[in-house]
């Protein structure tokens, strides 16, 4: 039998520079500028083996396709 579980199609986190405009009840990093978005951004993308995407100015979203 085969237990191994595998996360597919699921936000991992959410990186902002506006907290208010992020969601509760996921993994929210505030940054103070989109240098600094961008800069965790790429360190998160291969940590969590997932493909950042990003929505507006303010918010970029960590993503398991």
């Amino acid at each position: 039998m085969n237990l191994v579980m595998s996360i597919e199609k699921m936000i991992l986190a959410i990186i902002t520079t506006n907290p208010k405009k992020a969601p509760s009840g996921i993994a929210v990093f505030h940054c103070d500028n989109q240098e600094e978005m961008y800069k965790i951004c790429s360190v998160l993308e291969p940590i969590l083996d997932g493909i950042a995407h990003k929505i507006t100015d303010e918010i970029m979203i960590i993503v398991k396709h």
